[in-house]
């Protein structure tokens, strides 16, 4: 849905709170869900879509008519498609995921083919006058190569010369449709691009020299335009809950990417647990009962503590965390896990529920970006009394965001 005031925002949520991995299964959540959120929050005005779709749902929209229908499907129901997650590659829901949210990886041929299926999916059915982004992983997980530094300069090499092949494409797109697409790269913890300092190294010193050489080669221009081009095309998909977890302010995080002319496409408007870490024996044991619920198996839930002297120390998991808690030093605790953003406390853990707020608020005299996305997609996996029906829950994040936009 748009939001008017000094800016005009675009909100929606991700469908990938929604299982499903084909277009079918994707397609009825959407029927089961959108026409009945847009009655509920924008009756008279166009309702926006932030879709998921596994590789395998992209080439099945792509197949026969599929995309016509679905297009001739939004049309009659007043919805528009602007943004896409292409993060996951494959299964999402209702099995372990955990680390293989990363495989495929952006070394791989196959990361650029679903990219470049999404491309071509989000170009038919992006609005004229709106430009489109494709969240994507951080090129891949850093723990799979991080022990072996020549292996690391190799992934990450393959990864911006795929990149830039994707944005060839789209380059090609905007030449004959006039519609601007990037790629949202998304760091969180563990990623092989995690924070504001290695997004900024990974552009200066990776992207644009190796992908603006590819570019530049392919498509007969000079190292200069090359790079220009990648940083309109290839933008930080801004995660409130990850950065929050790497304990970054908002501010900083926007000021430093600015300053290196590195784009905003995408936020994506999720919280994380957070937890002060008290010095009584007893209190830390109530700590690790509260948080036990939340070391699930599905997804991963890296937690990244922080010591009273500012150092950062990393868990890859909040299950392998959790018999750590009792002796750590640390004064604070935050973990991956999104929870409802309109939750701020939960008996003696409290969600980053704040940076959002400083987010939104930043976000009304700054034009950092435009699209915003709700991403809680852990409704399957919350403990049982933060569970409520699923409109229900979508409704009270939408209406959260709007009242702090009210009150901003």
């Amino acid at each position: 849905m748009k939001i008017t005031n000094n800016n005009n925002f675009h909100l929606t949520y991700c469908s990938n709170i929604h299982p499903g991995e084909s277009w079918l299964e994707v397609f009825a959540n959407l029927e089961k869900y959108i026409p009945e959120l847009k009655s509920r929050l924008s009756p008279t005005e166009r309702f926006g879509i932030g879709l998921r779709l596994a590789d395998v749902a992209a080439k099945e929209l792509l197949e026969s008519n599929s995309l016509a229908q679905f297009q001739t499907w939004l049309t009659q129901e007043d919805l528009y498609v602007f943004s896409l997650n292409g993060f996951p590659y494959g299964g999402f829901h209702r099995q372990v995921v955990k680390d293989q949210v990363y495989a495929p990886d952006w070394s791989t041929q196959e990361r650029v083919n679903y990219t470049l299926n999404l491309a071509h999916i989000l170009a038919s059915l992006l609005p004229q006058g709106l430009d489109g982004g494709i969240s994507t992983l951080p090129l891949s997980y850093k723990p799979w190569w991080v022990k072996d530094q020549a292996t690391f300069e190799t992934v990450v090499k393959k990864s911006c010369l795929n990149i830039a092949s994707v944005i060839v494409e789209m380059i090609r797109i905007r030449e004959e449709t006039g519609k601007i697409l990037h790629i949202d790269l998304e760091p969180e913890p563990d990623g092989l691009i995690e924070n504001t300092s290695e997004i900024i190294d990974f552009y200066q010193n990776r992207l644009l020299p190796i992908g603006g050489n590819y570019l530049s080669e392919n498509l007969n221009i000079e190292q200069d335009l090359a790079e220009t081009k990648l940083l309109e095309h290839v933008r930080v998909c801004y995660d409130t809950c990850h950065f929050s977890v790497e304990y970054e302010q908002p501010n900083s995080v926007f000021t430093r990417l600015q300053s290196a002319g590195i784009k905003i496409g995408k936020i994506q408007i999720s919280a994380a647990i957070k937890v002060k870490i008290p010095a009584d024996v007893e209190k830390r044991s109530l700590i690790v009962e509260r948080l036990r619920p939340f070391a699930e198996s599905t997804y991963l839930h890296q937690v990244i503590e922080r010591c009273s002297d500012g150092t950062l120390h990393h868990y890859p998991d909040l299950i392998t965390a959790l018999p750590h808690l009792e002796q750590s030093l640390a004064e604070e605790w935050r973990t991956h896990f999104h929870v409802p953003i309109f939750i701020h406390d939960y008996q003696i853990l409290q969600s980053t529920q704040d940076d959002i707020a400083t987010v939104l608020h930043l976000l009304q005299t700054n034009n950092a970006c435009s699209h915003l996305e709700i991403e809680t997609y852990t409704w399957d996996v919350l403990p049982s009394e933060m569970k409520i029906d699923m409109l229900t829950s979508i409704q009270r994040e939408y209406e959260w965001v709007l009242k702090e936009f009210a009150a901003n």
